[in-house]
């Protein structure tokens, strides 16, 4: 985001998408928190909603180092929600399917984004005119949100702490080996930032990102 509008030229269109994904950013964060909340008060936790962490108040979310890192790079996170396993039937699937929310509400919002991008380009964006100002505007909030969104979603699956995707490894490693690996989570957590900062996890991020959109592009292919 900031990073590309630094490396591409101050253009216009590169600042208004950086204005753009101020509240893309936020919304996104979220989206993404309160997913996890709602999805473990379904299955009987109710810490998150008892904390009044099920909101879109960004108050009560954001992280400033995740939220910055997204505002700069397109990858971040927010401040984890709260979740007592013990209120689940089946911990382990339990803390799985909470942590597989938060990426999921991510991924459908970059569905929507995308949708809505694609039907103002295809039906009220003239190649022959010269485009609507606001129009333009709406288009250019849409393709933010759906690239946030979708970054958002593929970042946190990763699996290593303290990304969602650690909580849905919990699954499939055993018990003694899940908690060894966590025993290291502060050090990953650092570990992963310098990878986000230095651009290294930008390639595999970026190839998943580009196989979904395909998969996004072939759903809609009949409206345009």
């Amino acid at each position: 985001m900031l990073y590309s509008l630094i490396q591409g030229g101050f253009t216009l269109e590169a600042l208004i998408s950086v204005l753009c994904s101020i509240p893309v950013i936020i919304l996104a964060l979220c989206i993404h928190e309160s997913a996890h909340g709602l999805a473990a008060k379904l299955m009987g936790d109710p810490t998150a909603y008892n904390l009044g962490r099920i909101t879109l108040n960004p108050l009560k979310h954001l992280d400033p180092i995740g939220a910055i890192l997204m505002f700069v790079f397109g990858f971040g996170w927010a401040k984890p929600v709260p979740i007592n396993t013990r209120h689940f039937r089946n911990p382990k699937w339990g803390m799985a399917i909470s942590a597989l929310a938060g990426p999921l509400s991510n991924l459908v919002c970059s569905y929507i984004y995308f949708v809505a991008w694609i039907l103002i380009n295809r039906y009220l964006i003239s190649p022959v005119q010269s485009p609507n100002v606001y129009i333009s505007a709406i288009a250019m909030f849409c393709e933010v949100g759906f690239f946030l969104n979708l970054s958002l979603a593929v970042f946190n699956l990763i699996p290593m702490p303290p990304l969602d995707g650690s909580r849905i490894l919990f699954v499939v490693l055993p018990t003694k080996a899940y908690f060894a690996v966590m025993k290291y989570e502060r050090i990953i957590y650092y570990v992963i930032m310098a990878l986000v900062i230095t651009g290294v996890l930008s390639v595999p991020l970026d190839f998943i990102k580009e196989l979904i959109t395909k998969l996004f592009l072939l759903s809609v292919i009949w409206m345009v």
